[in-house]
């Protein structure tokens, strides 16, 4: 059994966190839906570091509009502010949605935002309203991941509200994963013949193609008409073990007897074989070829690659889902896990690592839940990581240990394409391997005084 421990009791402040701020992955949630924008109600700094943080990762324009409360809203209260704020979005946008995030400021000073809401339908029912959706992002109460998941949940309970006739799709609830993912996602849907409906879809949104001209609300995303149907699809598919107990797919179950199918990320063989067995039982189609060779391809890799990273130690790092993604697949290569951490609490970050590297994991490791870096760094001299894998916020610390950053996640901040990365899937797991095998072979060629040409 792995072993679990929280974060060291003797100090109480953060350093180099392991998590971000809860409305940014609602932020980013929103940003997947067609004609969306994303609204703070807080104050305007929250928005501005936001934005700074997302557009650094995906390299596009990112606007995020906020109801900029200052001093004498957060005693009388945000009502106004929020009002006009959505007025304005209407004005200069003209958006199908509006997503509202709270923030610490507003959860703090109590601020009714279904209530305002509602008053703001009233008061101004006689304009073309875009819909309006909102979600409860404190973030000190939680992660970035806990705000995407929070959005995805409003958006199906909040527009999709009546029992749709079946359509024969598959809905798909991907967690927080890159560009490239969603757009293989979508792919692999494709080619079982079935068309899903992938809330969020960020393929295009946060990746999209150069234009000639400024467009205030990039294309793409989840069509709004398709999340009002996702009732009636044939099942549901949700990404991650470690998910709250009510999520977009549970809500579809209970209220509409959508089947929800919860599983890992398929990130490796094992988690990527669970992925597509449940494709072939919602479509009745088996598994195309173009996947059995992708699966073929990869076996083949792991056995010739085996020789390069089998014993080395791993530090395990990001959204919990990820690490528990990324146990599953550095076990069944054959790489010791020593350490895997997450900025969040008691999402059952332990059970669901032992659950997938049942059978494979040579050594169980140690799992940190509300870590940050520095709690990271402290155990770190003890366990000689060879690599770290994770995303970039590691890269400083990788340099002190003189060890290999792999990076995956969000955010990548220190190189360029982090939103096309592809981890999901036989051809995910097929480019991870190789970066990870890469990685090794790059710092013993660096190491070595000889100047190996051969390795």
């Amino acid at each position: 059994m792995s072993k679990v421990k929280t974060a060291r009791p003797n100090f109480v402040s953060t350093t180099n966190a392991c998590k971000l701020c809860t409305p940014l992955g609602a932020s980013m949630a929103f940003r997947g839906v067609e004609g969306a924008v994303p609204f703070l109600h807080g104050s305007q700094g929250c928005a501005t570091y936001m934005r700074r943080y997302i557009i650094s990762h995906f390299r596009e324009p990112v606007d995020i509009a906020s109801s900029a409360l200052g001093e004498k809203n957060a005693i009388y209260g945000g009502g106004p502010n929020l009002k006009k704020g959505i007025l304005n979005v209407m004005r200069k946008y003209e958006p199908k949605l509006v997503g509202v995030a709270t923030t610490c400021l507003t959860e703090t000073i109590g601020d009714d935002v279904p209530m305002y809401l509602k008053e703001f339908r009233n008061e101004f029912g006689d304009l073309d309203l875009p819909e309006l959706v909102r979600v409860s992002t404190p973030s000190y109460n939680g992660t970035h991941t806990d705000g995407w998941h929070g959005a995805a949940r409003s958006l199906v309970e909040q527009l999709c509200l009546e029992k749709a006739a079946p359509n024969g799709r598959v809905n798909i609830l991907p967690n927080m994963v890159s560009c490239e993912d969603v757009r293989h996602l979508r792919d692999i849907c494709d080619h079982f013949g079935l068309g899903a409906v992938i809330l969020p879809d960020i393929s295009e949104t946060l990746d999209g193609p150069a234009l000639e001209d400024y467009v205030k609300i990039p294309e793409g995303g989840t069509p709004i008409a398709d999340i009002k149907t996702m009732s009636g699809a044939e099942a549901t598919i949700e990404f991650g073990r470690c998910l709250p107990a009510r999520t977009g797919g549970v809500s579809l179950e209970e209220r509409f007897g959508v089947p929800n199918h919860r599983m890992g990320l398929p990130m490796g063989l094992r988690e990527s074989d669970a992925f597509f067995e449940a494709l072939e039982a919602i479509s009745g189609t088996s598994l195309p070829r173009r996947y059995e060779l992708e699966r073929g391809r990869l076996v083949d890799a792991y056995v010739d690659g085996h020789k390069y990273v089998f014993g080395k130690r791993a530090v395990v790092y990001g959204e919990e889902d990820l690490v528990v993604g990324l146990c599953a697949f550095l076990s069944e290569i054959g790489v010791d896990v020593v350490l895997a951490g997450t900025g969040a609490r008691g999402k059952g970050l332990e059970e669901a690592i032992a659950r997938v590297t049942d059978g494979v994991a040579r050594v169980a490791p140690e799992v940190r839940e509300g870590v940050d870096f520095h709690d990271i760094a402290a155990e770190a001299g003890e366990l000689a990581p060879d690599m770290l894998v994770g995303h970039s916020k590691g890269y400083r610390y990788a340099e002190a240990w003189g060890v290999p950053l792999v990076r995956v996640g969000f955010p990548i901040h220190d190189r360029f394409g982090g939103q096309r990365i592809r981890t999901l899937g036989y051809g995910g797991a097929q480019a991870l391997f190789d970066r990870v095998v890469n990685a090794v072979i790059g710092k013993k060629q660096s190491d070595s005084s000889i100047g190996y040409g051969y390795i």
